[in-house]
């Protein structure tokens, strides 16, 4: 089964300089949402769209599926 990763998040926001703090503060995402791609849950795409508008970058800069279901 695959699960999303959020690996290229973390490789964007270090690129540009931004902690994940930042998607809280600046970009609306709230703590519960954050916890969860900590965790490698589903986020509405609609998350993940805000999250690309406010770092200028495509939706695999910020999410990926690996290989790691039940």
């Amino acid at each position: 089964m695959l699960v999303p990763s959020y690996k290229p998040l973390d490789i964007t926001l270090v690129k540009q300089d931004k902690l994940r703090k930042h998607l809280r503060d600046e970009a609306g995402i709230s703590g519960t949402t954050l916890a969860k791609m900590s965790n490698r849950e589903f986020v509405s795409l609609s998350v993940i769209a805000r999250i690309c508008e406010y770092l200028d970058c495509r939706i695999e800069d910020v999410v990926e599926f690996v290989e790691g279901g039940n």
